[in-house]
């Protein structure tokens, strides 16, 4: 890491923006953009102008606006790290500008390094269970109120570790959102002789600001779009 710190713009500054710059000197990275909706309304802060010098971009905003701002930026050629769940019906239109224009895309429904173990986990428990048909499997998750989606982008990576694991049994899942959880999940399955559960809980949101730094980081050096929980345990 060089002692000149990497340019980082912010697109979104709210609670996870303003943690991820107070992270950013600890990853080698100076804040030099900040991005809102005072400041950004329907794009206009992500100009040629703005973005003179920027090394890369790290998007927590919110599912509506995710896409426009990765093709936008696409066109300026900045790497981008998306931590914003809930638009990946658009993951095809981002895709095609990033390829377009020869940048760069890092997305995850969850950049805690933690969580992606955990999707490792689930995935073994899945496989050792496939076949085993007395055994039905249930999901629980648990956000802040001011969470939109449900269920998050974690959980439906979950669901996708557990048919990719060969689990294709209906999973029943249960969301709740209130107060200030940061993230749980759970994952269960239970049969009449016994239950088994694994579950993950965040104490705060420092995982997914570390991670989201450490996705920046990677994908500066990058081409092409990249899923996070495919290559965290490639970061330095």
């Amino acid at each position: 890491m060089s002692d000149i710190p990497d340019k980082l713009a912010l697109v979104g500054y709210g609670r996870m923006g303003r943690l991820i710059e107070q992270l950013a000197p600890s990853h080698g990275f100076a804040v030099a953009l900040r991005l809102d909706e005072f400041n950004n309304p329907d794009g206009v802060g992500l100009t040629p102008e703005n973005f003179d010098g920027i090394n890369v971009a790290v998007d927590f905003s919110i599912p509506e606006v995710v896409a426009d701002n990765a093709v936008r930026l696409a066109e300026l050629g900045v790497p981008l790290a998306i931590g914003t769940t809930g638009w990946l019906d658009q993951l095809d239109r981002v895709r095609e500008a990033v390829e377009r224009n020869d940048s760069a895309v890092v997305y995850g429904a969850n950049f805690s390094i933690g969580v992606n173990a955990f999707y490792r986990v689930v995935e073994a428990a899945s496989k050792a269970l496939a076949a085993q048909r007395e055994y039905d499997a249930f999901m629980y998750e648990a956000h802040h109120k001011y969470k939109k989606d449900a269920p998050s982008g974690t959980a439906l990576r979950l669901l996708d570790a557990m048919r990719e694991a060969g689990y294709s049994r209906p999973v029943d899942v249960a969301t709740q959102r209130s107060g200030q959880f940061p993230g749980i999940h759970e994952i269960g399955f239970d049969s009449e002789a016994d239950t088994i559960r694994v579950s993950h809980a965040a104490r705060n949101r420092s995982g997914f600001a570390h991670g989201a730094l450490k996705a920046a980081r990677w994908i500066m050096d990058r081409k092409g779009v990249f899923e996070f929980s495919r290559i965290w345990d490639r970061l330095d």
